[in-house]
């Protein structure tokens, strides 16, 4: 059974700000959560103008503490920035405070420019091998027997589920090493999505987090009564992402019309490519794309993301995700 979970990357819209943010994901996580979505995740980024989930353990702190069931994690923490002691005090925390629903997935990429990488932790490590140590020290401090010579209180003896996120090879095969679940950024970055997936479950090793492989991947989804309709919506989201593979992040725009027709050729071709994770239109339409998605990629959870500058449209195409997911189960 392919579970569906949802990755709010906590949008800030033009005239809108961080607070009307804040506001807008505990009622989509709360939205979610009564419509059986597993998970909820928010990511961290910094100095982008369209994303307020910079400081997200405190924003998951935010959403856990509004919501009763729905698993609240990071999609991810991006580990260069902080020292490992941090995130396990503050993990250690959010498992103390809500316990059996925390998920911390750590990323290597800095969700920033090194300029900003840099402003947040200063001697920037070069070293390949820094993040799967960074990585391993930080299990270590929630381990019941750590041998660090600093206790992460709280944290040492506590469990969150730990992910591996990788958007190339390098996180797939870190997850396999440590058996560890992994989570493909393929709503953004999905070049290597299939080759990413057969390395981690050519290479699982079992561990005492997971017996056998387990495979998340992003997916943007925006569904509508129309498929013109919902064409509409994603243009919001489309503008943001070209905006942002030109070197200028921005806010969360107003949609447009046709705004694929507007577009030149290497935007399209940018814009294309990020579209083979994606589905848009109908609930018919959502439903045949994303049949096609998941038996190509096998995967065990969808984490589906939707940027619409309308806040009760981001609402609606979940509600119509919901609908459809009995008949997206693989037959037996």
């Amino acid at each position: 059974m392919t579970i569906f979970s949802v990755l709010d990357l906590a949008p800030i819209a033009e005239g809108g700000d961080a607070a009307a943010s804040f506001r807008n994901s505990l009622d989509l996580a709360r939205h979610t959560e009564a419509l059986g979505f597993h998970r909820y995740w928010l990511a961290e980024h910094h100095g982008m103008p369209g994303i307020a989930s910079a400081a997200t353990s405190v924003l998951i702190g935010h959403i856990a503490g509004g919501t009763s069931s729905i698993r609240v994690g990071a999609g991810g923490i991006m580990l260069p920035n902080h020292s490992p002691l941090v995130i396990a005090e503050q993990f250690g925390t959010l498992e103390s405070l809500y316990p059996g629903r925390i998920d911390l997935g750590l990323g290597r990429a800095p969700g920033s420019d090194q300029v900003a990488a840099r402003a947040l932790r200063r001697n920037l490590d070069t070293d390949p091998d820094a993040f799967p140590r960074d990585v391993v020290e930080l299990m270590e401090y929630f381990s019941k027997d750590s041998r660090l010579p600093v206790t992460a209180v709280p944290g040492k003896g506590l469990a969150p589920q730990f992910w591996i996120l990788g958007s190339s090879l390098f996180g797939a095969q870190l997850a396999a090493y440590l058996g560890l679940p992994y989570s493909f950024a393929s709503h953004f970055a999905p070049q290597m999505m299939m080759q990413a997936i057969e390395v981690y479950r050519n290479n699982f090793q079992p561990s005492a987090h997971l017996a056998e492989p387990y495979v998340m991947l992003g997916y943007n989804v925006f569904a509508a009564d129309t498929d013109e309709e919902a064409h509409y919506l994603a243009s919001s989201w489309q503008q943001s992402f070209v905006s942002l593979r030109n070197g200028r992040p921005i806010r969360l725009p107003a949609p447009v019309r046709d705004y694929t027709d507007t577009l030149a050729p290497h935007e399209r071709a940018l814009l294309d490519h990020v579209l083979s994770c994606a589905a848009i239109g109908t609930p018919a339409t959502v439903s045949h794309t994303m049949r096609e998605f998941l038996a190509r990629t096998g995967a065990d959870e969808l984490i589906i993301t939707c940027n619409t500058y309308e806040h009760a449209a981001r609402r609606r195409s979940y509600e119509l995700v919901a609908a459809l997911r009995p008949e997206l189960q693989p037959d037996p």
